[in-house]
């Protein structure tokens, strides 16, 4: 450590902060030179329509979604203590798409005015999946960290397109082990109108099958006064089913999946978009570190974290550690030493990698779909009941892996 850096710290403070910059010292490459940078680029659009308040007809906001970008900024300001030590500096910077601006044509605008590779994008599913295809052959990662969508990792992955945020099958396989484990196998769905509730739905019927559960029933629900269709507006009546050990809902507006819990005929327990739900995170996570970076969020954004804004904070943390543990070619000019998009990725989908996500399990990106490896966490409003895998479930290569799409099974082709 330089002289310049010895500082009055209070003794604690001093030694965590040697610690930390010795640590770093150690795995990051002895060429990087001083003062060097890299930029990461958010890019999102304005006037989402994403992002407008889920309100019931009275009024109420019931969903209320934030941008995934404070949990990139969360990323960001936790970088920049070792970089500053180690004569790195990591900028984001901040781009809203107007209306008539193409998502693939700003990413290459951005990368030749900034010389930034990384984009962390926040844009409806058409334009993220155009984006991504016309982006596939140019050197570029972008990282999704919004959409669960399992054909994202399938039939529209491409070789830059890395996914933060867990897939449909990873959140349902994660549901469906915490119900086989529980020895509830028998399930009744309920499925809302929206063609999120489909996919959703479909998701866990595949999870069901995948881990030996029965779907007893799948009933679809509208929300509904109307007497005429009581059969379809009416809880007790939708779950007026024989033989079934749980519900799970269907539901992404939420207006009538939060009168499911306690109304059903059978005292049965609710999962899926209501009662025990499954998710990248959750702000009562206590275990891992979770509590240091809940606060550290908190106060930087004034509301809690959830899974989208982690998945940005996951998105910078990937990127930030590949850069550090980089290790320049031989002969490699001051121009070259910062590791290109080409070398990010291969190291991004190494063996290398080992994340600390916060969540017990180290992280990685599966080289076959670019998907984070990661536990995912079972909770209910205000407490995390579990995380998966779940204790016994097992795989050949790592264990995170029973969560989602494998390789044999994937549909990924680049």
């Amino acid at each position: 450590m330089t002289a310049d850096l010895r500082c009055r710290f209070r003794a604690p403070a001093r030694v965590a902060f040697i610690i930390v910059c010795a640590l770093a010292a150690a795995i990051l490459p002895a060429t990087v030179r001083a003062a060097e940078s890299y930029t990461l680029v958010y890019l999102g659009r304005e006037a989402d329509r994403a992002y407008e308040p889920a309100k019931a007809y009275t009024g109420l906001i019931l969903r209320d979604r934030k941008r995934p970008l404070d949990g990139a900024r969360v990323g960001l300001r936790e970088s920049r203590v070792m970089g500053r030590a180690l004569g790195l500096k990591f900028a984001l910077e901040e781009r809203m798409l107007t209306p008539s601006q193409d998502a693939a044509d700003a990413v290459r605008e951005i990368a030749a005015a900034t010389g930034a590779s990384v984009f962390l994008l926040d844009l409806p599913l058409e334009e993220l999946t155009a984006a991504a295809a016309a982006l596939a052959a140019e050197p570029y990662i972008l990282f999704n960290v919004r959409h669960g969508d399992d054909f994202l990792r399938g039939a529209a992955c491409a070789p830059g397109l890395f996914h933060t945020l867990p897939s449909d099958a990873m959140v349902m396989d994660a549901l469906a082990q915490y119900l086989k484990h529980k020895n509830w196998g028998n399930i009744l769905i309920l499925q809302g109108e929206e063609a999120g509730d489909a996919r959703i739905a479909k998701a866990f019927q595949a999870s069901a099958k995948k881990f030996g559960l029965k779907i007893v029933a799948v009933r679809p629900f509208k929300l509904s006064n109307d007497p005429r269709i009581r059969d379809q507006n009416n809880i007790r009546l939708l779950t007026a089913v024989r033989g079934y050990d749980v519900v799970f809902l269907a539901d992404t507006h939420g207006e009538f999946g939060r009168y499911v819990p306690f109304q059903t005929l059978l005292p049965r327990p609710v999962v899926g978009t209501e009662g025990l739900i499954a998710d990248a995170w959750h702000w009562t996570w206590e275990r891992h570190g979770a509590p240091q970076l809940n606060q550290r969020f908190r106060k930087r954004a004034d509301y809690h974290m959830t899974g989208t804004q982690w998945a940005a904070w996951a998105a910078v943390r990937a990127v930030v550690e590949a850069i550090l543990r980089h290790e320049p070619a031989d002969g490699a000019t001051p121009d070259t030493r910062l590791p290109d998009a080409k070398a990010l990725r291969t190291f991004l989908t190494s063996d290398r990698i080992n994340l600390d996500l916060y969540k017990g399990n180290p992280g990685s990106f599966r080289p076959w779909d670019r998907q984070l490896r990661q536990t995912i966490l079972l909770h209910t409003h205000n407490a995390v009941v579990a995380r998966a895998p779940i204790e016994g479930f097992l795989h050949q290569t790592n264990n995170l892996d029973t969560l989602g799409t494998d390789q044999a099974t994937s549909a990924c082709r680049y």
